[in-house]
């Protein structure tokens, strides 16, 4: 997500347009800047009475808190070469956690371990052969 812009391009926008010259696009054009955000602008200096950017909203939460991440650690250390999605499995089938394997992965990411992303190819084979033959 980009940045949001200076103070001082919108304090200059706005004189721009408050001068009363130009319409919202006029100024858009002449600053490089969209129309919607001279729109935007006007609109929250009328409303707020400020120029400045709104804070920034935050994100998602993390899936695992500290205990989450610790129970993680765990259950890397029980099986080291366990994949993304086994990780994932054994959190819900242990602490009852939903994950998907992304969550798993940003999680190691912040744990500063590295992960397994498919089972190796002797545990392919054997899942293969495992599986049932379509009719």
């Amino acid at each position: 997500m980009p940045n949001a812009f200076s103070l001082d391009l919108r304090e200059r926008v706005w004189r721009a347009y408050d001068r009363g010259n130009l319409s919202q696009p006029q100024v858009a054009e002449q600053f490089g800047v969209s129309a919607s955000f001279v729109r935007d602008l006007v609109r929250r200096r009328r409303e707020s009475g400020s120029l400045a950017p709104k804070p920034h909203g935050g994100g998602h939460p993390p899936a695992l808190d500290e205990k989450g991440l610790k129970h993680l650690a765990q259950a890397v250390a029980r099986k080291s070469d366990a994949t993304l999605k086994e990780l994932a499995a054994a959190m819900r089938h242990r602490h009852k956690l939903r994950l998907s394997a992304s969550a798993v992965r940003r999680a190691l990411g912040w744990l500063k371990l590295t992960q397994k992303k498919e089972s190796s190819p002797r545990q392919r084979k054997r899942q293969l052969s495992r599986a049932p033959l379509a009719t």
